[in-house]
């Protein structure tokens, strides 16, 4: 689809913006401010602006100093591509294509879709998903462009790959980063096959990211990922941060690893090594041979919830943008599977709702995106969304127990595992004593959580009437 004229004058205002920013960062940011305030209505972003305006107009803030550091440390090639296909095109361009196209079709259509390129992997980590999968099953280089491009006419320039480890399909993947240059790819990734090679090649086009699989120090690491791992994900780092790629770390938190992975000691090393962002996600027990145990407590859960909160505030000093996918419901409105702002395609073509929920009733290889999106899972989910009022208890598998199995029963989906089907009630029966436990704190930290907005927001009111 072509861009419409509003949406070439939004990316020739951006270039012209990036100009400034390049040439004196510190004393023109105000003027990509003023930029998006006048451009960035169409997404709905003026709470953020309005903070993002605060911290990067006082220059004592740790997240100035933190925007400041990717203004002189990412190649600058990465940092264009990483404005004009993220902000502009996937934001800014996308979400009101989307919601346009959902209004049309009455369907959702996702701002991003995580998809994986192959099954296999060189590794077979403890919780992966992935490690559920077959092997030799991949999505052709044919079938990843068709994805693409039929995501593009919906308005969607994000898009994730998982696995398997997607970058055993490493230079299929630059193909198709190369061709799709108006697109953002960011790759959750072990980071164990990145090299010098591939890291110039990234470096020169600019518009691939990634998540590099970290959880902890290289005892606790290795022990889920194997021997060795550790050293390979520090020498990976190490390449990204000197040609100036943008990277995160991925981390699966479980009852064993929570402390460690929110420790000073980590985030002084995700620091070190040039890591901008920190994504948490709780263990989920997916697959007939996951391990309950891995589970967290209650009390674990909060101290996670607190501890990712704290390291983002002001008055922490880290310098990391830390995400919890499960505890940060609160921020995009509970579950956000099912194409209502992602959804997932294994390496068999099966459009699932979420990475973590292997159910399916369309396949891309045999039918087109729009198609998949509107299956009648994704229609029940769309219905039925968000499962709980409570944001700390989104999940229709984890927290929720009861609703995935209705969801597949009313549908008919089907198990999408490639090795070892599961039914949703052997999955509910390794949920039901989490959720029933983590019910009563999650009640007490809403309303908490409720309390701190009222306040916030009756200080404001105040503030304005002085």
């Amino acid at each position: 689809m072509q861009k419409t004229l509003s949406e070439s004058v939004k990316a020739f205002g951006l270039k012209q913006v990036l100009g400034y920013l390049e040439k004196d960062p510190e004393n023109n940011i105000p003027k990509i401010l003023d930029w998006l305030d006048k451009y960035g209505g169409a997404v709905a972003m003026p709470n953020q602006l309005a903070f993002v305006r605060k911290v990067l107009t006082d220059k004592d803030s740790k997240w100035y100093k933190y925007t400041m550091r990717l203004f002189h440390e990412i190649d600058p090639n990465c940092l264009d591509k990483f404005f004009e296909n993220f902000v502009v095109n996937a934001s800014m361009i996308g979400l009101p294509r989307e919601r346009k196209m959902a209004a049309k079709y009455k369907c959702s259509i996702p701002w991003t879709i995580l998809f994986d390129p192959t099954s296999a992997c060189n590794m077979h980590c403890t919780g992966c998903w992935a490690a559920e999968y077959g092997h030799k099953v991949f999505l052709t280089n044919e079938q990843m462009d068709k994805l693409v491009t039929q995501g593009k006419e919906l308005g969607i320039y994000m898009y994730i790959m998982t696995g398997g480890e997607p970058l055993t399909r490493k230079w299929d993947i630059i193909k198709l980063a190369e061709k799709h240059n108006d697109c953002y790819f960011h790759i959750f990734t072990n980071s164990t096959l990145i090299d010098e090679e591939f890291a110039k090649k990234c470096q020169e086009l600019g518009n691939l990211s990634f998540a590099i699989s970290l959880e902890g120090t290289e005892e606790t690491n290795d022990a889920r990922r194997g021997e060795g791992c550790y050293q390979k994900v520090m020498n990976a780092m190490d390449l990204l941060k000197k040609y100036g790629i943008v990277f995160a770390v991925s981390v699966c938190y479980t009852h064993y690893n929570y402390k460690m992975v929110t420790s000073d000691e980590y985030y002084d090393l995700l620091e070190k090594k040039g890591a901008r962002i920190a994504w948490y996600f709780h263990y989920m027990p997916v697959g007939n041979d996951a391990s309950p145990e891995l589970l967290l407590t209650p009390d674990e859960r909060e101290y996670v919830y607190r501890r990712v909160r704290e390291v983002r505030s002001l008055e922490n000093p880290h310098e990391i943008f830390t995400i919890d996918f499960q505890n940060d419901g609160e921020y995009i409105g509970g579950c956000i599977a099912g194409g209502k702002n992602y959804c997932h395609i294994n390496s068999n073509g099966d459009v699932e709702p979420c990475v973590f929920i292997h159910y399916s009733q369309a396949n891309i290889k045999d039918s087109d995106l729009l198609d998949c999106l509107r299956q009648p899972l994704f229609m029940k989910y769309r219905e039925n969304q968000p499962f709980n009022e409570n944001m700390l208890q989104p999940c229709p598998m984890l927290e929720n127990p009861e609703e995935l199995g209705k969801l597949v029963a009313e549908t008919g989906a089907h198990s999408t595992d490639l090795t070892s089907p599961e039914t949703p009630e052997a999955l509910a029966k390794k949920t039901r004593p989490y959720a029933a436990a983590w019910a009563p704190k999650a009640d007490e930290l809403w309303k908490e959580r409720q309390a701190e907005k009222a306040a916030a927001k009756a200080k404001k009111e105040a503030e304005k009437q002085a």
